[in-house]
Parts: structure tokens; C-alpha cells; sequence
């Protein structure tokens, strides 16, 4: 499985270049990502996939980049894709996070809803969540913060 991180890179590298559609692919699923008029990618989601020598592509892997930091030291938890921002799995549910509470990393935080597809968005670090940046139900887009996390 591809993590966010790293698809977050490779979703940088296709807007900065001059491809309008890229996949990316591990031993289990494949990822397409294509440009829209734009310039900004849309993540098309993923499949499981047979790897042939005709359809093997190499790609070099991204630098890793830092850790986007707020004004006031708190870092910030991004959207990986645009979509509709949801704190809770359903509207009768308990939000996933609030302020004050603690997170670890990988632990889900919110969804977000593109293509009529629920993704989870994880924690990328331990900390407290300081606040919430983003509005339930409101259209986010990529890289966009949506808390702020402190410790």
C-alpha cells in the first residue's frame, strides 16, 4: 500500500512537471494520478494490478519534505487530495479528534470524500491536536491545513 506521504510527493512531482498522468504501483495496487486543466492532480484511486515487463515503469523516489510549520510552532496535518472534509464517519458520530486530544501517529483524524470515496486521513506524528482548521462538510483542497498540532 502506498503511504500518503510519499503519495503526497509524487502528486508535487506530477504538477511541477510537464506529464499529465502518472501511476504509480507496489506489490498489491496501483495509483493513477492525472492533471486536470489546471495544472493540479486528482488522485483516480486504486486497483490491484498485474506487473508485466510491457507496463514495469521505474521512477525515482522523491526527497522527503519537512514537516509544514505553522507561525506559532504548531506543525499542521495537510490534506493529501481535494475533497469534501468530514471529522466524523457519519453525521450521528463522535468527531474522530477534538482539541486538546492526543493523537498518534496513524491514528485517524478525519475523511475525506473524493470520487465518492471515503479516505481516511492519518496522523503523521504524535502530538495534541490544537485546532481544527478546516470546516465539516466543506470542500478542502490539496495541501490544504486541516489541524494544528502541537507536542
Amino acid at each position: 500500500m502506498i503511504d500518503i506521504a510519499t503519495l503526497k510527493e509524487y502528486i508535487k512531482v506530477l504538477e511541477d512537471s510537464s506529464l499529465a498522468v502518472m501511476e504509480l504501483s507496489d506489490q498489491t495496487d496501483t495509483i493513477r494520478l492525472e492533471k486536470n486543466d489546471m495544472g493540479k492532480c486528482t488522485v483516480l484511486g486504486t486497483q490491484p494490478i498485474a506487473v508485466t515487463a510491457e507496463n514495469a515503469v521505474s521512477v525515482p523516489a522523491p526527497a522527503a519534505a519537512a514537516e509544514p510549520v505553522s507561525a506559532d510552532s504548531g506543525r499542521t496535518i495537510n490534506a493529501p487530495i481535494v475533497g469534501v472534509f468530514y471529522t466524523a464517519p457519519s453525521p450521528d458520530s463522535a468527531p474522530y479528534v477534538a482539541v486538546g486530544k492526543r493523537v498518534r501517529k496513524g491514528d485517524t483524524v478525519c475523511i475525506i470524500e473524493a470520487m465518492k470515496c471515503m479516505n481516511e486521513i492519518q496522523a503523521e506524528t504524535d502530538g495534541v491536536i490544537a485546532e481544527v482548521l478546516a470546516v465539516n462538510g466543506e470542500l478542502v483542497e490539496y495541501d490544504q491545513p486541516l489541524f494544528r498540532v502541537e507536542g
